[in-house]
């Protein structure tokens, strides 16, 4: 007589189709099924005692394969490929992916050390590069990664953004999975937009300024935050989801307009004897910005609390005349390779003379811009070309320095 094989009293499936059987006192249950229940009573709310987790499952995302993190040296280089210069935030950004991938690779272990995040803050002017860091660094990223305004953001109860939405637009970068958003990098832009509003004489509260760097520590340094899973404002009645950031890099970038004033003013606090006269004049006062630190930032507005929360700091100089030069060409991405590819598209090939590129350089320059700024003058000057272009036949067309001038003087004030 056969004997009849052992199943699973929940789904089913017999001991030949499962990884582990368990038995009980009136039937077997199989490890999918109770890794089911174990979520589900997650997701319920239920208080799981200390040391229960699971070990093993199908949803559990695997750790990181130390052979497929990409190297510091190799995270830079891919960043060479689309972004001119900048080599020391491209190191700093560099390592702290490389970082990043190694605590989530780590298995923990009984020595008692656990690599903590190290959150990065770029500071450096409009146009240099730090929005174009982060988005490119997200192409060779694994991890979900997303790009937020701190501008949006307002104290929890007023009008505009609570910071949980940060987390809502990560959840959904990763699909709604929240172990894979707990994973993730956050790049929050303009956060100079959120310093404390020193010696305002309005009775007003200040529900953008210092109120949000307050809501933002939990979320730096590594909480269970309450995240409305639509994202929108918070109500009593709706269900949250709890994501833990513990495990989330939170990568900062600002302008800091007018942090060079403050800069100065440390650098130049004690002039007096031989010794202060001879380092002052080893400094560059062309960028003062490499010269900064957190007690600029401290000075310019933001709290010692979010400070300290972000420890690498690193910045961007301000574009000269040739590296503008160089992105116009140079990268990957550069805009007239983005140009030649839409004249391509309607069968025309378009050609820039070195002169008309030199033009749209000085105006970037005298405008103060940035590299942002090219794009601006370059559409002016195209505008008419791409009007007329896709209905003639012309195969060729090569933009003269003073077709450039000629264009930009009727379109420029339009545009810039």
């Amino acid at each position: 007589m056969a004997t009849k094989k052992k199943h699973c009293f929940v789904c089913g499936r017999t001991e030949n189709e499962v990884s582990l059987l368990l038995s009980g006192n009136e039937g077997f249950i199989c490890d999918d099924c109770i890794m089911s229940a174990y979520k589900l009573l997650v997701d319920a709310g239920y208080q799981v005692p200390s040391g229960i987790t699971p070990s093993s499952s199908s949803h559990q995302h695997k750790a990181t394969d130390f052979k497929s993190i990409p190297k510091p040296q190799e995270i830079k280089a891919f960043l060479d490929r689309y972004i001119i210069g900048q080599d020391d935030a491209k190191r700093y950004l560099s390592v702290a992916v490389y970082n990043h991938y190694k605590r989530l690779s780590q298995t923990g272990g009984d020595d008692g050390v656990e690599i903590e995040k190290s959150n990065i803050i770029m500071v450096g002017p409009t146009g240099t590069g730090k929005t174009l860091l982060a988005r490119t660094v997200a192409r060779l990223l694994d991890v979900p990664f997303c790009i937020v305004d701190a501008t949006v953001f307002t104290e929890a109860g007023y009008v505009g953004e609570d910071v949980e939405s940060i987390l809502s637009r990560l959840l959904q970068e990763a699909d709604y999975d929240v172990a894979r958003a707990e994973c993730g990098i956050v790049f929050i832009d303009e956060i100079d937009k959120i310093a404390r509003k020193a010696d305002n004489p309005s009775i007003t509260r200040d529900v953008s300024g210092e109120g949000v760097q307050q809501s933002m520590l939990k979320l730096l340094e590594g909480s269970i935050v309450n995240v409305p899973p639509k994202g929108g404002r918070k109500h009593p009645d709706q269900d949250y989801v709890k994501v833990d950031t513990h495990n989330i890099l939170f990568i900062c970038g600002g302008a800091f307009d007018g942090i060079e004033k403050k800069i100065a003013q440390r650098l130049n606090t004690h002039t007096v004897g031989f010794e202060n006269v001879r380092q002052t004049h080893r400094i560059d006062p062309k960028n003062l910005l490499q010269y900064v630190d957190p007690t600029d930032l401290k000075s310019f507005g933001l709290i010692p609390e979010i400070i300290g929360r972000l420890p690498v700091l690193t910045y961007l100089y301000p574009l000269d005349r040739e590296a503008l030069r160089r992105i116009l060409i140079e990268p990957q991405n550069s805009l007239v390779r983005q140009y030649e590819k839409l004249f391509a598209m309607d069968g025309t090939k378009l050609t820039f003379e070195p002169e008309a590129l030199d033009f749209i350089v000085d105006k970037a320059v005298e405008y103060k811009l940035g590299a942002r700024g090219l794009r601006s003058i370059v559409e002016a000057i195209m505008s008419q070309a791409m009007f007329d272009n896709p209905s003639q036949a012309n195969k060729k067309f090569c933009v003269t320095a003073d077709y450039a001038r000629t264009e930009f003087e009727k379109n420029g004030r339009l545009s810039i």
